[in-house]
């Protein structure tokens, strides 16, 4: 072989050499010197164009930082996910309100049938590339320089995720740039499954069937055709892959969640079908698959209007988003070295972290279970708006915040209710309205009004039994009084009702403003309000601390009703308040509790205390009490104790009532005060409304859980807790005298700060009248037919110790029926004039007559007259009556008898003329004024003479 090439590259230098082959030899040349020519231009060209386009990438990359393996998976996996509210036991409520819906899922859980749909549609050579398509890319950028109006996409999944996660959707050749270099690094940090995943949970797919903004496989699986992504059939998964190219186009929902016509539907069908095509063409499926597909219905698979949450439960979610965000300022501040407590104090700081807070619950994909039960809570909204006696609906205009036009709005009564289970605070439920679109206002949660009767327990009563002041059935005064320095003059419901020295239980249940404000007074000095800080109200002003008038509620800023109802609970918990809570835990993404209630009991009240309110508050609901009519109308029995409220002219009504397992708060009321009692034949009275609207919640709270709501369980006494006999006017040890006067009585004490051992020292021997029902110390020179003997007065260091700094008109503390001959030994003021006379009339042989103006008379005397003078027929206190009956044929007069004995001027005479022998008696103008006179010998027919009494009601009773 060697020596055959030898003989051959000698025969190539002959033929070469040759004069033949000259002018080849020469051509041959000059082509091959311009080839290498050509050859080196092109190359240096290219080099030169290679080296300008790398100095441009470099120069639009130049501000990319380098970013770490670990940055680049943080912000890659950092997709915002929305935040979802659930009932108690784990039930679902929905997403929380947000621009953008999205749940995470993973890879496993998605449809095999949508991973090749969109690797078919959005990225052919998924697998093979390394984050980018060199021709697509070129194709891509000569379709932009020669503005194309074809334009296909360049974009792999990796070079999305980068533009989606890391860079902007800014459309400019930096951005596309640092797109194409980033997607290529990260191809590097992550598998071809992470960014497959991660793909699939940030891209935008229109709108769901609630019209509202989604992201995320998973998501757009559930709001477009309501089942998981790992469910999705080849249609559907077709359908959903073919979104993103232009989602809101695409998109089977308006803005609003309706399903467009079936013309606005028709593009998202096309676009399915060129899926199936090129799925078809990448071989993920088959021809028979493919034409299966394409002759599928997919609008029938379409999801129904779904209504949002924030609809469905407004009130609700809005209070759920409220109460997360408190948590997540908290736990942020903490977290920046911040003390939670500052964020009550300083606004700017407060304002800074729940601004923080929001954006987290909105974008941190978590889950917030709530102690709300989906039942109750339902059943409540039902009652709400089937109850018919809320009151009269006003109109009033206002300017439409979107038109500036005057439009006429409803002012209908407004309502709040709350549902606290006593043992825990959990919230059960509540009502914050009536109608969400009137007003947005949670009267449940936000509305602060004045509480009315129902602070007595809570700053008066309940202090009392505390400090030791008074038993259960201790005596108050229900008396009027008037302040000097500031007029202050209050009065009962009744505004004429005194009704004296009475049991405090009586006063709770008929809810006495003066016997509270007394009591209240006698302990102000002790500053009860502080028993209100312990048991939650958060708006309490130093007013409130000193003011008589906060414990009939008069408080400055009022109280909400969830304020109200918990610090009832106080009383059912033993005396021990748990703080009410609507949030039971929150969980992030993967499952981690990092947030659950943790309760933190305040002692407040002695147990002992706690029972004894208890059972004075159950006579609330006993005869008498004042809500009576709430315990009729349940349909069950429970051991319930309660307490009504009403506020001036009657604005706000309460009923806020308690048993061992759960207490429940009622309000109703405007939400620019006004009185409740118009149209009262319509609505019946404002208290009667408050007892049914409670009545008809706790039956429907019943139906739901009897043996929560039902239960048979009762109130448990202390063993403190003794029952104690006293003497009922004074609260002291029963005297010989009290028991005498009947007025020995027994009730509940704590053995631990009070029992009666202080011996009664209220009486002392005493006669009295009464006049105008009220009991006064008779005088020397009153008639002794009208003085009741015997009896017993009140000491007057008893009398200055029960009227107090506040004062009162002693007369007033006793009823001239308290006790057996007891009155109050209070002097009357005599005018040492004559009482004004009466008018008499004489019918079917009964005579009668008018009552004397004047405000002195302790009695009548009714005298028979005949042309000799008159004869006493019968006396008659002032509190027996008006009228006799009295024998025919004579003629009568009638006189009044002041306290002094003075009589009033003869009344007009009535009867017949009757013939009689002259009286033997003294002239009848000797007689002494209120001398007893010795009666006459009378005629046979007026032995018979009887009494027919009219009583007459005391004053206040």
């Amino acid at each position: 072989m060697k020596q055959w090439l030898e003989k051959l590259n000698k025969k190539i230098e002959i033929l070469a050499s040759s004069e033949r082959m000259r002018f080849v030899r020469i051509g041959g040349g000059v082509f091959w010197n311009l080839t290498l020519l050509a050859i080196i231009f092109i190359a240096a060209t290219l080099l030169f164009v290679g080296g300008v386009g790398a100095g441009y990438f470099a120069s639009l990359t130049k501000d990319e930082p380098l970013r770490s393996k670990e940055e680049m998976r943080e912000q890659i996996f950092s997709y915002e996910e929305t935040s979802e509210l659930y009932f108690a036991n784990d039930i679902y409520i929905g997403k929380i309100r947000t621009d953008l819906d999205r749940r995470e899922t993973s890879l496993a859980n998605i449809s095999p049938s949508l991973i090749n749909a969109v690797l078919a549609t959005e990225d052919e050579y998924f697998r093979e590339h390394t984050g980018i398509v060199p021709k697509a890319v070129l194709r891509g950028l000569l379709q932009d320089v020669s503005n194309s109006s074809t334009q296909t996409g360049g974009s792999t999944l990796t070079q999305q995720l980068i533009k989606n996660q890391i860079l902007t959707n800014e459309v400019s050749y930096e951005r596309k740039a640092k797109e194409i270099l980033l997607a290529y690094r990260l191809e590097h940090f992550m598998t071809k499954e992470e960014i497959l995943e991660a793909y699939l949970n940030i891209i935008p797919y229109g709108r769901n069937s609630s019209g509202r903004n989604i992201a995320g496989i998973e998501t757009a699986a559930q709001g477009i055709f309501s089942v998981s992504a790992s469910k999705l059939n080849l249609p559907q998964a077709a359908y959903i892959a073919g979104i993103p190219q232009a989602p809101f186009t695409y998109t089977p929902f308006t803005n609003k969640g309706e399903q467009k016509s079936a013309e606005g539907m028709q593009p998202g069908i096309d676009r399915m079908k060129t899926v199936l095509y090129r799925m078809q063409e990448a071989g993920y499926i088959t021809k028979k698959e493919y034409d299966e597909a394409i002759a599928y219905d997919i609008s029938k698979d379409f999801k129904g209007y779904e209504i949002r949450p924030e609809e469905k439960y407004p009130w609700l979610t809005a209070e759920l988003e409220l109460r997360s965000k408190e948590i997540f300022a908290k736990i942020l501040a903490e977290k920046d070295g911040i003390d939670p407590d500052r964020l009550k104090e300083e606004e700017n700081l407060n304002e800074k972290y729940t601004i923080l807070a929001d954006r987290t619950i909105r974008s941190g994909g978590y889950r917030i279970y709530s102690t709300i039960n989906k039942d109750m809570y339902d059943a409540m909204k039902k009652v709400t708006e089937e109850f018919t006696l809320y009151g009269q609906t006003y109109k009033k205009k206002e300017k439409d915040p979107e038109t500036g036009e005057e439009i006429e709005v409803d002012v209908p009564v407004q309502t709040g209710s709350m549902v606290i289970e006593n043992k825990t605070g959990r919230i059960l439920s509540f009502v914050g309205g009536r109608d969400h679109e009137i007003e947005q206002l949670n009267h449940a949660t936000q509305a602060y009004r004045s509480n009315g009767s129902t602070m007595k327990p809570l700053l008066a009563y309940a202090p009392a039994l505390d400090y030791g002041v008074i038993g259960a059935g201790s005596p108050v005064v229900d008396v009027k009084f008037k302040r000097s320095y500031d007029n202050y003059e209050p009065v009962n419901y009744i505004p004429t009702q005194e009704l004296g020295i009475i049991p405090a239980r009586q006063a709770v249940a008929s809810s006495q403003n003066l016997a509270v404000l007394r009591l209240y007074d006698s302990i102000l000095d002790r500053r009860p309000a502080t028993y209100l800080e312990k048991m939650g109200f958060s708006k309490l002003t130093e007013g409130d601390y000193v003011n008589l008038s906060t414990s009939i509620g008069g408080i400055t800023h009022g109280a909400t009703v969830e304020e109200n109802t918990n610090a009832y609970t106080t009383f059912a918990n033993n005396g021990q308040f748990n703080d009410a809570y609507m949030i039971e835990r929150i969980e992030d993404l993967d499952g981690n509790i990092i947030y659950e209630h943790e309760a933190t009991p305040v002692d407040v009240f002695a147990p002992e205390t706690a029972y004894m309110m208890t059972d004075m508050l159950r006579g609330v609901m006993k005869q008498g009490g004042t809500a009576t009519l709430a315990k009729s109308q349940l349909k069950f029995s429970s051991d319930f104790a309660a307490k009504t409220g009403t506020t001036q002219d009657h604005k706000d009504v309460w009923l806020v009532g308690y048993n061992p397992n759960i207490s429940v708060g009622v309000w109703l009321g405007y939400d620019q005060p006004r009185t409740l009692y118009a149209f009262n034949n319509r609505y019946q009275h404002p208290s009667q409304r408050v007892n049914r609207l409670w009545a008809n919640y706790l039956n429907t709270l019943y139906d739901i859980d009897p043996e929560l709501v039902g239960t048979k369980e009762t109130f448990k006494k202390p063993e403190g807790v003794v029952t104690r006999s006293f003497c009922g006017i004074s609260g002291l040890a029963p005297s010989t005298s009290c028991a005498n006067a009947g007025l020995v009585t027994s009730d509940l004490f704590n053995k631990n700060v009070f029992l009666p051992s202080q011996p009664d020292d209220s009486f002392v021997s005493s006669t009295s009248v009464v006049i105008n029902g009220n009991t006064y110390a008779a005088l020397p020179n009153t008639p002794t037919e009208f003085v009741q003997m015997s009896g017993f007065g009140l000491n007057q260091a008893f009398v200055d110790r029960m009227l107090g700094r506040l004062g009162g008109d002693a007369s007033k503390l006793l009823s001239f029926t308290s006790g057996k001959g007891v009155v109050t030994g209070a002097p009357f003021s005599a005018d040492s004039a004559p009482p004004q006379p009466v008018y008499a009339t004489l019918a079917n042989g009964s005579l009668s007559w008018t009552a004397s103006s004047s405000n002195d008379v302790v009695g009548y005397r009714v005298y028979s007259v005949t042309d000799q003078g008159r004869s006493l027929v019968r006396s008659l206190k002032s509190y027996e009556g008006y009228r006799v009956s009295v024998s025919p044929g004579v003629r009568y007069i009638v006189v009044a008898v002041d306290i002094t004995g003075l009589e009033s001027g003869y009344s007009n005479e009535v009867g017949e003329v009757v013939e009689t022998a002259p009286p033997e008696t003294e002239d009848e103008e000797n007689v002494v004024p209120g001398e007893v006179i010795e009666e006459p010998e009378e005629p046979e027919d007026l032995d018979e003479i009887e009494v027919d009494v009219d009583p007459v009601e005391p004053s206040g009773e």
